[in-house]
């Protein structure tokens, strides 16, 4: 077949070219009124929001770094608490723990999922834990009933870090109505993004709603008058205006997402079955969203697969290269090479391959068969164990 275009790991400016009347009429209908701080759009875009993830409040604030951080505030963990998480994730979950003062303590990952694994979370658990932080990673949902039972048993709160699971469900209910309180990420390649930082806190409880919105705007409830010391972490009007918009079209988004899962699936299968790939897995009790559509090949041919690929116009990439202990921002945590197994072996194994609603079928074949290709070129490639 002929050979596409190149193709970005994500292509944002697809996006716009489809909804570009409605943004444009949303952000100069904000500029005309000039109210440009927690204003109308960002009123309504809470409200949707929460009624899109089945939850009874939204808060918006100013990425879904702090979203994470204010939520573990809300729920008063600070110095002196431990909150366990997984070392495979973006470094702003665990950074979030570090940022109230208390200490992260993580636990590896499921080689299915590749999220956490349930089985380890209770050896974990001391007389100083007060959350566990679920991180839904890539799209999918972790298994929810488990932790929260766990949870329940040993009074611990329930972060989720949805901040990749835009609409994502875990056994028909959506992420971000699960536990205590979520997070969520508006960073404009999120399946839901914004067009520059944003997030949102989701919760049911609204002691824990009210206490966001004065963590996040100086503990002011009513102007120059401050209950707590709080933060500035608002969401912007035109950030908000912009969600709002996309938010409307984001069922089918992810539902083109799932589809173009499938055709991957599809035309890598061979591959699978020679042992040569592993392609992503949904979970039974999950509907994956696919924020990202990550492969797993050997460790000693991955990066040249990346090569391979970049070279030729695709936009691979690794999400993430280096798990949480083995940064030497987190060096202090004491954890060596080899205390998480699993979260290393995926680090060394895994590709991210382009991903988003407007991606061609055609695209998406010349991705696998480059993916093909590459195998075909290379000699006595080893399979996966």
């Amino acid at each position: 077949m002929d050979k596409p275009r190149a193709i970005p790991l994500v292509d944002l400016k697809r996006q716009y070219a489809s909804i570009k009347t409605e943004i444009e009429e949303k952000i100069n209908g904000v500029l005309k009124s000039a109210a440009f701080i927690l204003g109308s759009e960002v009123k309504e875009f809470e409200k949707e929001f929460a009624a899109f993830c089945g939850a009874e409040h939204a808060i918006g604030v100013s990425s879904g770094t702090d979203a994470l951080s204010l939520a573990l505030l809300a729920l008063g963990v600070g110095r002196g608490n431990e909150v366990i998480t997984t070392p495979n994730t973006f470094i702003a979950t665990v950074a979030a723990i570090s940022h109230v003062g208390a200490q992260p303590v993580l636990v590896d990952v499921d080689p299915e999922s590749y999220n956490i694994d349930v089985s380890q979370i209770e050896r974990a658990i001391t007389t100083k834990t007060r959350a566990i932080i679920p991180v839904h990673l890539y799209g999918q949902s972790s298994e929810m009933d488990a932790i929260l039972q766990i949870a329940k048993m040993r009074n611990i709160k329930v972060v989720e870090d949805a901040c990749q699971a835009h609409g994502a469900e875990c056994r028909s209910r959506r992420v971000g109505s699960l536990g205590d309180i979520a997070a969520f990420s508006f960073y404009p390649g999120k399946n839901l993004g914004a067009y520059g930082d944003g997030g949102a806190v989701v919760t049911n409880k609204v002691e824990l709603a009210e206490r966001i919105r004065l963590l996040r705007d100086h503990g002011s409830s009513k102007k120059y008058y401050h209950e707590i010391i709080g933060y500035n972490s608002r969401l912007d009007e035109i950030q908000a205006a912009v969600l709002g918009v996309k938010l409307r079209q984001l069922n089918e988004w992810n539902e083109k997402r799932r589809g173009n899962a499938r055709l991957y699936n599809d035309y890598l299968k061979d591959l699978v079955n020679k042992g040569l790939v592993t392609t992503p897995k949904g979970m039974s009790w999950a509907k994956h969203v696919y924020h990202l559509y990550v492969i797993q090949v050997e460790d000693s041919i991955r990066d040249k697969l990346i090569e391979h690929l970049n070279a030729r116009g695709i936009g691979a990439q690794i999400h993430y290269p280096i798990p949480i202990h083995l940064q030497k921002a987190y060096r202090h945590l004491g954890y060596k090479v080899g205390s998480f197994p699993v979260a290393e072996k995926l680090a060394k194994r895994i590709i991210s391959l382009p991903m988003f609603p407007e991606l061609e079928r055609h695209e998406i074949e010349y991705i696998a068969q480059e993916v093909s290709t590459f195998f075909k070129q290379k000699a006595s490639i080893p399979k996966l164990a």
